[in-house]
């Protein structure tokens, strides 16, 4: 665990590097900037570098998909499950894999009983690169929250914990079955922290082509269901947050938009929604 203390985070800003992908973006005169973030790391990650530092202290505002901080957020996402809904896309199969894999992770059952069958399965996967140091909790939004806070800058939701949660849970029933199916697959396969791994690592080098990339080796964009998944969970959140952060900009406010690195990527990702909307686009990291 790193040091949490005043000194030992002011230590731990001053090592920091450069990690993720950043766009600086100027229109009407003034310039806001884009920051691909990763929503688990290592603890040494979760601080940002000198360059991101810069572009956070020259904004107004740092405006996330969601803030982990707000209590409003977290409370939505503690809210109680359709029980029913939960138990059809739960077949005892489904159940007895589910189970398996909680058991693997030392997860309690009711700990997962909480949560919609997507986000049971998801959030196995995601504990599952613990195997390689990898922890949700030193992902980079949280700390860009508090960060934000101490110096005294807004923190603006660009989504709604509703829209997120529509997002990351899936369509119908089927569709959300066909998700844990395939999120139970990789895990059984031992391909979930492999690819978890290859993400990260990615993004800790700033290595914005093998972001680029991504649906090429990402084993993502095999079936029609995986294909539905990804335009749900990036291309179609896309216009939106893109919407959200030109209004601010509109406003007055330089921004500082931090959402998930993979929001960034391909011709529907924010850098090419944002020159769409009449930006000039520089990229920040990785340099030219």
């Amino acid at each position: 665990m790193p040091d949490l203390s005043r000194d030992g985070l002011a230590a731990a800003m001053q090592r920091a590097v450069d990690r993720g992908i950043l766009w600086r973006i100027d229109k009407d005169g003034h310039s806001s900037w884009l920051y691909g973030t990763l929503h688990l790391g290592e603890a040494d990650w979760m601080f940002p570098g000198p360059t991101v530092r810069r572009a956070m202290a020259e904004s107004d505002t740092v405006a996330l998909e969601l803030d982990p901080l707000d209590p409003a957020t977290q409370a939505a996402f503690a809210a109680p499950i359709d029980e029913a809904a939960a138990a059809r896309v739960l077949t005892p199969e489904r159940r007895r894999r589910l189970d398996r894999q909680a058991a693997r992770a030392c997860v309690p059952e009711a700990t997962l009983a909480r949560m919609p069958p997507v986000l049971q399965a998801t959030t196995l996967a995601l504990l599952s690169a613990r195997t390689d140091g990898l922890y949700a909790q030193f992902g980079s939004e949280a700390f860009l929250s508090g960060l934000a806070r101490g110096r005294g800058k807004p923190v603006v939701a660009l989504e709604t914990a509703a829209a997120q949660w529509k997002a990351l849970i899936g369509g119908s029933e089927a569709d959300q079955g066909e998700q844990v199916d395939a999120a139970l697959d990789e895990l059984e396969a031992g391909q979930s922290a492999a690819k978890t791994s290859e993400l990260a690592q990615a993004w800790a080098h700033s290595d914005g082509s093998k972001l680029d990339r991504y649906a090429q080796w990402c084993g993502c964009m095999d079936t029609a269901a995986d294909r539905r998944m990804l335009r749900r969970l990036l291309d179609d959140r896309n216009p939106h947050l893109a919407d959200g952060i030109a209004r601010l900009h509109a406003e007055g406010q330089r921004v500082f938009g931090a959402v998930g690195a993979l929001h960034m990527i391909g011709p529907l990702g924010l850098p090419a929604l944002m020159a769409a909307r009449g930006f000039r686009v520089t990229r920040m990291l990785p340099r030219p």
